[in-house]
């Protein structure tokens, strides 16, 4: 299983959502290639709102910096995402990283081949949060066309992994092991859920009947899918 991870912070060791990435990379990795990308190294900037995107993504100022990281994306199976709760929310990084990637949600030129991925979604947090933060990047999927997502959310009561219970750690484990399983079952035959198809045939319907943007419509003819052709 090709997998490409996004973390959401540059933190290693002593980060508990690292180390529990860690973990379900050693469940699902198979000996496949794993491509890492760290926020905000990987990419430093912000959307500056230009809408190139929504025309050519190859326009995009930050083009050339996303590049690698779309690449790993599209050519994966599985994507994980980490994001620490930073009051209540992701981090800035993760939130500017998602921006870039408006024109591929649903309503405008989703990619093909989202539609046979999974994705693993993982949040920590001292005290609370993780609901929240872990919407926030599945608002992101779901408008991808992701397949499945799975979500792993967890309170450590601890600033840092040297400090999370063992007992807490051993259940971690547990819980991973467990999870893992469900997302190897489902590589190489995986199908969007009815909230993604749902969603697919509802923009579908928009881009016939409203043309809001030219681009869009035109992608969207370019796939197929105004008439009998699928991401699926």
């Amino acid at each position: 299983m090709k997998i490409t991870v996004i973390y959401g912070t540059q933190r290693k060791a002593k980060s508990s959502t690292y180390n529990i990435a860690q973990q379900f990379i050693e469940h699902l990795s198979m000996g496949d290639r794993i491509t890492e990308f760290f926020l905000p190294q990987s990419m430093p900037n912000y959307c500056r709102g230009c809408w190139q995107c929504f025309t050519d993504y190859k326009k995009c100022p930050d083009y050339e910096n996303l590049k690698p990281i779309t690449d790993a994306m599209q050519e994966a199976d599985l994507l994980i995402f980490t994001a620490p709760v930073y009051v209540y929310h992701v981090p800035g990084q993760v939130k500017a990283f998602l921006d870039h990637f408006g024109y591929r949600w649903m309503p405008h030129q989703p990619s093909r081949e989202m539609f046979r991925k999974q994705a693993l979604l993982i949040s920590t947090a001292a005290g609370a949060g993780t609901k929240s933060t872990l919407k926030d990047l599945k608002d992101s999927m779901t408008y991808w066309g992701i397949a499945r997502t799975y979500t792993f959310g967890r309170n450590v009561a601890a600033d840092d992994w040297d400090h999370v219970s063992e007992k807490k750690k051993l259940n971690f484990t547990k819980d991973i092991a467990r999870l893992s399983k469900k997302i190897l079952v489902m590589s190489g035959n995986v199908q969007p859920g009815l909230k993604v198809k749902g969603l697919f045939y509802m923009m579908r319907f928009m881009q016939k009947k409203f043309h809001y943007n030219p681009a869009d419509v035109q992608y969207w003819q370019e796939q197929g899918w105004l008439k009998k052709s699928r991401p699926w």
